[in-house]
């Protein structure tokens, strides 16, 4: 693909100098959280996850909420698939009803493109129990029919949002950390003492593919990608699947990952790189946080002017685990390196 594709794509999605939060922020106050992703990342603000809330709040239980007739309860040893809706569901989708009602609340009025991030099907089937206990990832019916109610309860959520925010464009992003677990045959059994054999890359890429292109919003298709924070993350597999953009940890990327990340942009696939660390920690000057990404794109040797328009910066992971003040800091520090990138070609 030409570099005007490759570009026209990602103009798609976000203005170019856009930054956006991995998902989660520290706190148990949804209308402050939306106030500080609105006030510091307004290209680009997303939908903030709160795990410190407890149970239902964290990244499995909100998507296991999601599911389409697939009713979950919270086991001691985790989230699990039940024949009929209890008290934790009910939570949980409480909970996301009170995340909208804050998003209403800060956003209304607000018209540009926002981020929605959701657990994948590779890492919700890798992390969800059957009735029985086993991993759903084991029953690979099962496993099916999670993508396919996390399909339709996608579609679902993404109506509510627009309820709220009729005149945002919505783009959702499939957080799967579990993936190269899956691809590796290194998901743990419930006992801890053996590993489920590896899922195919074929099944796995295929079952993408479906999630990705059949995430609508009253019948029409919304752009949608996979963010995988680990070293080496599946580019090429998210590639392949149609992901409108991968979102990884630029600062774990090695020479050694240049072909696959090449061969995305190549591809019209645009890039959410995570450059300001997910921990608490003295930053240095912007122009030390965009090193990684420049030193990349010169190795690629794409046109600084694509730069602007295929990247959107990122902390490396989600922030729940650090401080609120921290968390302010973060997301300012990714909106001056979305900005000093931008720049790079003016």
């Amino acid at each position: 693909m030409t570099q005007s594709a490759a570009t026209s794509v990602s103009t798609r999605l976000w203005e170019p100098g856009a930054a956006t939060g991995v998902g989660s922020l520290p706190g148990t106050d949804p209308v402050e959280a939306c106030r500080l992703v609105f006030d510091e990342l307004g290209d680009l603000p997303h939908l903030p996850e709160l795990p410190d809330r407890g149970a239902g709040a964290d990244m499995i239980g909100r998507a296991a909420g999601l599911l389409a007739d697939m009713p979950v309860d919270l086991q001691p040893s985790g989230w699990r698939l039940v024949p009929r809706p209890g008290i934790d569901l009910r939570r949980t989708r409480d909970l996301m009803a009170r995340d909208l009602d804050a998003l209403g609340e800060v956003a209304a009025g607000y018209t540009g493109p926002f981020k929605v991030a959701v657990t994948g099907p590779w890492t919700l089937a890798a992390t969800v129990e059957l009735q029985r206990g086993h991993k759903a990832l084991k029953d690979a019916g099962a496993a099916r029919d999670i993508a396919e109610a996390l399909a339709e309860g996608i579609a679902r959520h993404l109506g509510q949002i627009a309820s709220v925010l009729p005149g945002a464009r919505l783009i959702v992003q499939l957080d799967e950390p579990g993936l190269p677990a899956v691809l590796a045959g290194q998901v743990r059994t419930p006992s801890g003492f053996g590993a489920l054999p590896a899922v195919e890359e074929g099944v796995v890429t295929e079952r993408l593919r479906n999630l990705l292109a059949g995430v609508l919003l009253a019948g029409v298709a919304v752009p949608a990608g996979v963010h995988c924070c680990t070293a080496s993350p599946p580019v090429g597999l998210v590639r392949q699947a149609g992901a409108a953009f991968v979102s990884v940890d630029a600062t774990l990327l090695t020479p050694a990952d240049d072909d696959m990340i090449g061969e995305a942009v190549e591809a019209g696939v645009a890039l959410m790189l995570g450059v300001v660390p997910a921990r608490d920690t003295e930053l240095s000057d912007v122009g030390r946080t965009v090193e990684p990404v420049r030193s990349m794109w010169r190795r690629l040797g794409f046109s600084s002017e694509q730069l602007r328009e295929v990247v959107a910066v990122t902390p490396t992971c989600g922030l729940a685990g650090v401080t609120p003040a921290y968390a302010r800091v973060a997301l300012r520090r990714c909106r001056e390196a979305g900005r000093a990138l931008a720049d790079d070609s003016t």
